[in-house]
């Protein structure tokens, strides 16, 4: 620990934690082992940091939630194991609504990335630089965000989703899908992202097909639900897609 940072004595360190120069670390903070912390940066209270995280220089971890009706309540960050935070990341806590900001394990944060309060976030999930999250919104696991990607409050992207740079999001993202223009439309199945993941070729086959249904075949929602459950297996991706366009209540992009 460098001599010029403030750590609270309630601060929890893990074994073999490095603090750089003139970063604050406050009250009831949890630093599991191996975390590493830049200079400048500051980890605001009721904030855990997972073991084997790394935090780049001047970023800002926990602090209070820009939302007009956060009255002081007692809220927490989370953040996982083996994630990276680069440089002037922001994530700010929950409010009373849950409670609680999370980021999963395995993810990385680009610089000048933006997470608003209340959000949940996956594992192995990357923000590319200057993605930015308004509260309540919900990231799957191995979804991927274009550089300036801005997510509107209470939106839903699907796991293994991939958002091109510099687009709007306003409605919910299915998971396994690529996404780009504007208004945000489909342009297919991540393909490339799920070979790399481990899926099969019967498995890209099914989720093809059930999109091919959804969003090329010209029939509404209700009518495109009952295609797929028809015409395509029975199957746990099948299964998936069609319960996360169900849930939504933003509407599918």
């Amino acid at each position: 620990m460098h001599p010029t940072a403030l750590v609270d004595s309630s601060a929890d360190l893990g074994d073999h934690v490095t603090i750089g120069p003139y970063s604050v670390i406050e009250a009831n903070v949890t630093l599991g082992n191996n975390v590493t912390i830049g200079n400048h940066v500051t980890v605001c209270d009721n904030t855990s940091v997972g073991k084997d995280s790394r935090i780049f220089h001047s970023c800002s971890i926990g602090e209070i939630p820009q939302d007009l009706k956060f009255g002081g309540e007692r809220t927490k960050t989370i953040i996982g194991e083996r994630t990276t935070i680069r440089e002037f990341v922001t994530i700010n806590r929950g409010t009373d609504a849950l409670g609680k900001t999370q980021l999963g394990a395995d993810c990385l944060l680009m610089a000048y990335v933006h997470v608003a309060h209340d959000c949940v976030i996956g594992d192995n999930v990357i923000m590319a630089n200057m993605a930015t999250l308004g509260g309540h919104v919900e990231i799957g696991d191995w979804a991927s965000l274009g550089g300036g990607v801005l997510v509107h409050q209470f939106t839903k992207v699907g796991k293994h989703a991939f958002i091109g740079g510099g687009f709007r999001v306003v409605q919910d993202v299915p998971p396994f899908i690529l996404c780009a223009e504007e208004p945000l439309q489909f342009q297919g199945v991540n393909r490339v992202g799920l070979k790399r993941r481990g899926f099969s070729v019967e498995e890209r086959s099914i989720i093809k097909n059930t999109y091919q249904i959804y969003f090329r075949s010209g029939l509404n929602r209700k009518e495109a639900l009952t295609k797929i459950e028809t015409n395509i297996p029975d199957s746990k991706y099948r299964n998936q897609i069609v319960e996360f366009i169900r849930s939504s209540e933003r509407g599918i992009i």
